[in-house]
């Protein structure tokens, strides 16, 4: 009876604990601070050095909780990874991924060596359990926090958090083994051991991926069950990958990515259901995480903690990006907020569990070591994400949408994804207004029934109207379906009052409206001050600020920016003090 009680005790307990965090989490939202931080923080509280009290020293159990979380999580990050996302970002993200992530380790432990007076091999494995950038704390913040980043920023970002987990892995192992047993590994042996971590890791991933899609076509499952198919084909896929001594990381990452790049029917909503499961996975992770953790144990260790903490944020990791990310012609700012976004989180704790299993000499003090700095990076670079982005200016701007827009994914489609609109009475397609010609309707749902474009004829109010567009365009369709008032002025707030062709050169735009430019940039056209502003990474909504105005990028082509919008950013502009000016305006420099 015993046992009983204190399995239900044990369920009571964990599901507590969950929805602790789930309240906490709501709260914390207002404050800004990072989701996976109040998890973590629950689970210290729970845990021997809290209020609750509970003593958790079963360091097998979290390392098996947390590879199993892990792998899912990684798993999900890559079946929201879009093929087009590796063009241009390929051989930067690897090269960030693998020699980044070394540089990273050698530059924090050296650190580590100096502040803890470890020995030199301790330092190192301490500077590989930190070293690699989580991934579940970057998919996890970005997405939590709405934050939307330029193409080439995101897409490195997510593949090299998703990539580089593998390599911290193996060096962990191998210098952890070399502890062990040091005369037992030669350098032959450890280069052998990357090819085969990398190599059956990724040729593992690529069977499981291939043959889970396939899968999924042909098996006739339901949405539930076809998520569960998902998520237990993607853990036999790690499972499967590292018994053959393959990266498991890294294969799931693989096989994430194939499955959510080929034509699985149902995509969308697999994916929704799925996305309950990662959660619950991201959260068990740091709970256990959390418990585990002994503060009290960390003593004079703690300010050289963090210091080993600032110097990996400060030095160790910038310094590692500008090496990878320079020769491919990175701009500063985006290797400033890359570097920045060197989150650490649950991988550096689960991996600083390998020296605890294998007891290893100081092994309790690279775990507590390697927890202060996953808590201040939570801290300090997680609460300041949105804040660097702005600074950086590497977010893209919010936009604020007129009417409501329902998006579908199009598994296979990687140029087009479908929309919805509501018609609403008086919106401006009822008027004669045509749709782009990047934009095709596809069907009207009327009383109840779907129509094709054909039969339906023109649009009515009340009617549901989808349509296929290029990602980067649909919010242009957002003004069509708002009643004429809300559409114009949801455009003068993004773009403002006046609109130019990108070919007129910037001095022109500086002399009609007294702006302060350099002289060096006055012979440029606005395209061309666009695109050396913004270095090849420009997306419609980006800024330039001149003095008291910002120009807009409106509309793109294949050549970068066709038409600029000028928006009034402060009072005392020369348009607010004679207006009259808005009527003398050159035709070239109101086109709509």
């Amino acid at each position: 009876m015993n046992a009983i009680h204190n399995t239900y005790w044990l369920l009571a307990a964990a599901a507590a604990l969950i929805l602790i965090g789930i309240g906490s989490s709501l709260l914390a939202r207002r404050f800004g601070a990072p989701l996976l931080l109040v998890f973590l923080v629950v689970g210290m509280l729970a845990g021997i050095d809290g209020p609750g009290g509970i003593r958790f020293d079963d360091v097998a159990g979290a390392y098996r909780i947390g590879s199993f979380a892990l792998a899912v999580i990684l798993f999900d990050g890559g079946l929201r990874t879009r093929r087009e996302s590796f063009r241009g970002v390929f051989a930067p993200t690897l090269l960030l991924a693998t020699v980044g992530v070394v540089v990273t380790a050698a530059l924090t432990g050296l650190a580590a060596q100096w502040l803890l007076g470890l020995g030199l091999v301790q330092a190192l494995l301490l500077g590989s359990v930190v070293a690699s950038t989580d991934a579940a704390a970057v998919f996890f913040l970005l997405r939590a926090g709405g934050l939307q980043l330029r193409s080439r920023v995101g897409a490195t970002l997510e593949i090299e958090s998703s990539a580089n987990d593998p390599v911290a892995v193996l060096l962990t192992t191998l210098l952890a083994e070399f502890l062990a047993a040091p005369s037992g590994i030669e350098g032959s042996e450890l280069l052998r051991e990357l090819a085969l971590q990398f190599g059956i890791g990724a040729l593992g991933g690529a069977l499981g991926g291939f043959a889970i899609a396939a899968a999924l076509r042909t098996l006739p499952l339901s949405g539930g069950l076809a998520a569960l198919f998902l998520g237990t084909a993607a853990l036999f896929v790690f499972g499967a990958t590292g018994s053959l001594h393959g990266s498991g990381f890294l294969a799931v990452y693989v096989a994430g990515v194939i499955v959510g790049n080929r034509n699985v029917p149902g995509f969308a909503n697999l994916l929704s259901v799925f996305d309950a499961g990662t959660w619950l996975c991201q959260i068990v992770m740091f709970l256990v995480l959390g418990l585990l953790a002994t503060p009290h144990t960390l003593g004079d260790a703690l300010w050289p903690a963090l210091g080993i903490a600032a110097f990996l944020m400060l030095v160790g990791r910038p310094l590692a990006v500008a090496l990878c990310l320079v020769p491919f012609r990175y701009g500063k700012r985006e290797i400033g907020f890359i570097a920045w976004v060197g989150l650490r989180g649950a991988v550096g704790i689960f991996l600083a569990s390998i020296p605890m299993l294998m007891k290893l000499p100081n092994a309790e003090l690279i775990f507590n070591v390697a927890f202060v700095v996953v808590l201040a990076s939570l801290l300090v670079q997680g609460w300041t994400l949105g804040l660097a982005a702005r600074l950086l200016d590497v977010a893209l701007p919010h936009r604020d949408r007129a009417v409501r827009r329902v998006e579908l994914d199009l598994p296979g489609s990687l140029e087009r994804e479908m929309v919805g609109y509501a018609v609403a009475p008086g919106a401006t397609i009822l008027i004669g207004t045509a749709l782009p010609g990047w934009a095709r309707l596809v069907m009207v749902v009327r009383n109840g029934e779907i129509h094709m474009p054909d039969v339906a004829g023109s649009l009515s109010s009340g009617d549901y109207a989808y349509l296929l567009a290029p990602p980067g365009r649909v919010y242009r369709l957002d003004w069509l379906f708002a009643p004429p008032d809300e559409a114009i002025e949801a455009e003068r707030e993004m773009f403002g009052e006046f609109s130019f062709d990108a070919d007129v050169r910037l001095a022109d735009v500086a002399d009609f409206y007294a702006l302060p430019i350099r002289a060096k940039d006055a012979p440029l056209t606005l395209a061309e001050h666009f695109a050396r502003r913004y270095e090849h990474t420009i997306e419609v909504g980006d800024r330039v600020r001149l003095g008291p105005v910002s120009l807009i990028a409106r509309e793109l082509d294949d050549d970068g920016v066709r038409k600029v919008g000028l928006k009034l950013e402060r009072l005392g502009n020369v348009l607010v003090r004679r207006p009259w000016l808005a009527r003398l305006l050159p035709q070239r420099f109101v086109a709509r």
